[in-house]
């Protein structure tokens, strides 16, 4: 009997995070020009690139979307409400990108995001899901956190169509969306051994951090990938900000036997990195490359300008909502598996001069 070739996967569709990539802007930028924010100070050349990009790519803009028809009319009982609950918005910039994604998503859906700061305080969390809970149009919960960890979901959420974001809890049976961390730090690290390097450093983050912890197993997998061994005097532990960076990468640059490239935890390390490299006479990426992780705006201005894994906040908010709505359209009657799933977020490679 001959035996049947397995059909193809579909192909990906693409995401606002392969537009910004192939256009070279933010994230942000490009929600702004396919959503056709109001206000938005863009240049027409950057406006046109990014629509260009779009159309190339073959990203496919919903029937709401404003670039294409003006906002959805509300039905008889106006539009549902997403409460969008986190614990921490004013220390970083990753959980605001999210919550951008998250509502862009929204209101494509008609329906309208409400975020409410918790600061993980349990009481404060309780007094928000009752309130959330009393509204009649309450399409469901988002409850997410700053940095990747486990929780203790709120008993108060049982009953609730409710998605987890940047976090995950090993008694949920719903739908967890968390960035793909491991293999982000295998593909930075495999980008680096592309360019011919064997002598990779890694300055970490705060090791007791499940990103920090994920990113030095990606690259400690692309090493044995490629038979290398492990070199603990490599690594070094930062905190996530420039000044580690910059004091990791003199130490380094200081053995007898130096790198001849850097893979960096978090973009802001990097950026301390290029400074120590600067100051000690070394030309990036001829002598030493530098890699960072994250894709903050930051990183298209340094000099050189900085390569990098993305972290994909937007797309994380985006599909936590996507996810909620497929939750919340759910038969009642059908039993939950109890299973836990998780959705892990590709962290690609942004190629550009540092390494």
């Amino acid at each position: 009997m001959t035996k049947k070739t397995p059909p193809s996967p579909p192909p990906r569709r693409p995401t606002m995070t392969d537009v910004a990539k192939t256009a070279g802007v933010s994230q942000s930028t490009v929600s702004m020009v396919l959503n056709n924010i109001e206000g938005a100070r863009l240049a027409a050349d950057t406006r046109a690139r990014v629509l260009s990009v779009a159309m190339e790519l073959g990203y496919r803009l919903t029937r709401r979307d404003p670039v294409l028809m003006s906002a959805p009319t509300s039905g008889s009982g106006g539009r549902r409400i997403v409460a969008y609950l986190v614990d921490e918005l004013s220390t970083s910039v990753h959980p605001v990108q999210s919550v951008d994604g998250a509502r862009d998503a929204a209101w494509q859906h008609d329906c309208v995001l409400s975020v409410a700061l918790t600061r993980g305080n349990p009481a404060q969390e309780a007094a928000v899901i009752e309130a959330f809970k009393s509204h009649p149009q309450l399409l469901g919960v988002i409850y997410s956190t700053i940095f990747t960890r486990e929780v203790q979901v709120p008993e108060s959420l049982n009953g609730i169509p409710t998605v987890l974001l940047n976090c995950h809890s090993a008694g949920f049976g719903g739908q967890m969306i968390v960035p793909s961390e491991v293999a982000g730090g295998h593909g930075a690290t495999e980008y680096l051994l592309g360019k011919g390097h064997t002598r990779i450093a890694y300055i970490n983050g705060e090791p007791w951090m499940e990103a920090a912890k994920d990113r030095l197993k990606g690259y400690r997998r692309a090493l044995a990938t490629h038979d290398i061994a492990f070199d603990a005097t490599l690594v070094r532990d930062g905190d996530w900000n420039m000044s580690s960076g910059y004091a990791a990468t003199r130490e380094l640059m200081c053995q007898e036997r130096p790198p001849t490239a850097i893979f960096c935890a978090n973009d802001l390390m990097a950026i301390g990195a290029l400074d120590a490299l600067h100051e000690m006479g070394l030309n990036v990426p001829g002598d030493v490359a530098v890699m960072g992780y994250d894709d903050q705006e930051m990183a298209q201005h340094t000099r050189p300008a900085l390569t990098t894994a993305l972290l994909p906040n937007y797309e994380l908010g985006r599909s936590a909502l996507e996810a909620l709505l497929e939750v919340s359209r759910a038969n009642p009657a059908d039993k939950p598996s109890g299973r836990s799933r998780i959705m892990k977020i590709e962290c690609p490679v942004v190629s550009r001069d540092s390494a």
